[in-house]
């Protein structure tokens, strides 16, 4: 479910700001773009991840602005520098006029240059509660996104059903169509068959045009889609499930159609459903 939060949390040793984004999946895959200094919190951060949210693609985003006091500490690592002046000189060496380096440009390494160190525990700790409350922050934008889904797909459901509704009273109509055309056929034909060959054949016809169960299936799915939004619980798997068998009846329904009007309501059977198959994958 597509969705977006900011939040800054103020510590005693500088800023965390972190910055959620969701996107629609079918599981949870989480992304985390972490500090270097705050990689040891990932595993915790990816705990409390999966126990909110069940579905999306997630990318976390985290971001720590150091205090004024902390920032201007800066030591220089020694040994580290000590290595690369000699890494450089050796290589110098073999390079004919090669340019001096500048002192800048040791102290743009990784490592050499670095701010006074912040105790690990305390890090890891306030990333958490920040990253807890960002994380509702988004889990209630998800949710407002969610009621609107809901409306939406209640409203697909109700088209549904009127299109049931409107089907139900034809198939008796059909049956009887079906069944003075073979008859008609039999006489046309002036086929030698007792009423009883007649009958059978009549019978099996009526069964293979009858939609009265897929119809029955149509409105008992209908039920458990509106029980599933009702629960409340991430349903986004079964409702996925429930968009199968609501096209499997549409399409079983539409094989069978034997008037212009029910072959107009199984598209329309099958538009209703595609629209709540696309709404769908945005629920948890």
């Amino acid at each position: 479910m597509t969705a977006f939060a900011r939040h800054e949390s103020s510590e005693t040793f500088g800023t965390l700001i972190w910055e959620l984004r969701s996107v629609n999946h079918r599981y949870l895959e989480p992304n985390f773009k972490l500090p270097e200094t705050s990689r040891a919190a990932e595993p915790a951060l990816r705990d409390i991840l999966r126990n909110t949210v069940a579905r999306g693609k997630i990318e976390c985003s985290l971001r720590i602005i150091k205090s004024d006091d902390d920032s201007h500490q800066l030591n220089i690592n020694q040994s580290l520098l000590q290595q690369l002046i000699a890494a450089n000189n050796a290589v110098a060496q073999q390079i004919t006029n090669a340019p001096a380096e500048y002192a800048s440009t040791f102290l743009q390494w990784p490592g050499v240059l670095q701010t006074a160190d912040i105790d690990k525990d305390l890090l890891n700790q306030s990333i958490c509660k920040s990253f807890t409350v960002a994380l509702s922050e988004l889990s209630a934008h998800r949710e407002r996104e969610g009621a609107e889904l809901e409306k939406l797909i209640n409203a697909r459901l109700g088209g549904i059903t009127q299109l049931v509704t409107e089907i139900k009273p034809l198939i008796p109509q059909v049956i009887a169509q079906q069944r003075n055309k073979l008859i008609d056929r039999f006489d046309e034909l002036k086929l030698d068959a007792d009423q009883q060959r007649i009958e059978a054949e009549l019978v099996i016809l009526a069964n293979k045009i009858d939609v009265d169960e897929e119809l029955d299936r149509l409105l008992a799915h209908v039920k458990e889609v509106e029980l599933s939004l009702q629960k409340g619980s991430p349903c986004g798997r079964r409702l996925d499930f429930l968009m199968q068998e609501l096209n499997r009846e549409a399409n079983t329904l539409g094989s069978k159609s034997m008037l212009s009007q029910t072959s107009k309501a199984t598209v329309d059977l099958k538009v209703l459903i595609e629209q709540m198959r696309e709404q769908v994958q945005n629920i948890e």
